[in-house]
């Protein structure tokens, strides 16, 4: 964990989104009902009401500070709290103070304004508390653990992995470089802005195994399927976002603010546990760089793309299956 030459409170702010509205072409506004953000997944959708004439929306926010944050005794003074609203695909950032909702309470709250031209589509919204110490301004104090998702094109509030699965000839393919690859039945592509899963419609079967319905041994299979494109796409995503990080002197790497950064926060606590995601991200980007420790890592890896892909329950329904079919054929 990055250290600070002052006491920090141990744990971190929690965020929760309590209202959104549009602002319309016409000047009207309109209030989502809650099924635009969730909590649980942290994210919030802005496509959810189909308003395509949409010119900004208001994010009503309140934050809860760590205890201690606000004590008398503090080592810090002229406590601010910031939303800060990150967009690392057109590289706008957007900040706005929230006000104490009590002299001594540990809650605040405020309103962030999103301008739809600003976004062309996920942009991560993080909490910072600051302040002066030792009579230097804006010191950081605490954040989030975890940033929102605020997505202001999808009709449902998701988070975590996007993936977009596509089905093409790596023969015959326009994409060139898929014609090396024409013996492998899938390919995980993770340079473009939203990783993408080619599965190779040359490869006999493969095609009709995805689409297969209903519950008998293929419908098995496919799972089985399915589970190990799953876990490739995790760990190649998990490379792809690890091995592009942006480090900044002297404070080490940081988290990249669009998918590679949900990736990261989602895999780390499994590849480095029992300690904070900026520990372990740097943990992980020193035996990367470093002359040991990189390989040895592997495992655990693997290990957590293979409990985001839930292979575990897929091959246990497929060993029920299976043994369900042995007994039916026995008697």
């Amino acid at each position: 964990m990055k250290s600070y030459p002052y006491k920090r409170p141990k744990q971190p702010i929690s965020v929760r989104v309590t209202s959104v509205s549009l602002k319309l072409d016409d000047g009207t506004r309109d209030q989502l009902e809650t099924t635009a953000y969730s909590t649980q997944l942290q994210a919030v959708a802005l496509g959810i009401a189909g308003h395509s004439d949409w010119v900004s929306a208001t994010i009503g926010l309140s934050a809860t500070l760590p205890p201690g944050t606000n004590a008398s005794d503090a080592a810090w003074s002229d406590l601010r709290v910031l939303a800060v609203l990150t967009d690392g695909e057109t590289n706008v950032r957007t900040s706005v103070d929230l006000k104490r909702d009590t002299e001594s309470g540990r809650e605040w709250s405020g309103f962030l304004e999103v301008l739809r031209d600003d976004h062309v589509g996920r942009a991560s919204l993080a909490v910072h508390a600051v302040a002066t110490v030792d009579g230097i301004a804006g010191r950081a104090i605490a954040e989030t653990d975890r940033s929102w998702t605020i997505d202001t094109v999808s009709d449902e509030p998701v988070n975590g992995l996007e993936l977009e699965l596509q089905r093409t000839s790596f023969k015959k393919s326009a994409r060139e470089w898929l014609h090396a690859y024409a013996d492998a039945p899938w390919i995980v592509d993770t340079s473009a802005r939203v990783p993408t899963v080619f599965v190779n419609t040359d490869v006999e079967g493969v095609i009709g195994l995805l689409d297969t319905n209903g519950s008998g041994i293929d419908s098995r299979v496919r799972d089985l399927l399915v589970a190990q494109m799953t876990t490739d796409a995790w760990t190649a995503v998990f490379h792809g976002a690890i091995g592009d990080l942006e480090v900044e002197p002297g404070s080490g790497p940081v988290f990249p603010t669009d998918w590679q950064g949900e990736v990261l926060r989602e895999m780390l606590p499994d590849v480095i546990p029992g300690v904070h995601v900026e520990e372990a991200l740097r943990q992980v980007h020193q035996r990367r760089t470093g002359d040991s420790g990189w390989v040895e890592l592997q495992t655990r890896i693997h290990y957590a793309a293979v409990r985001r892909a839930d292979a575990a329950k897929a091959v246990g329904y497929a060993i029920r299956g299976l043994e369900q079919m042995n007994r039916e054929s026995e008697t």
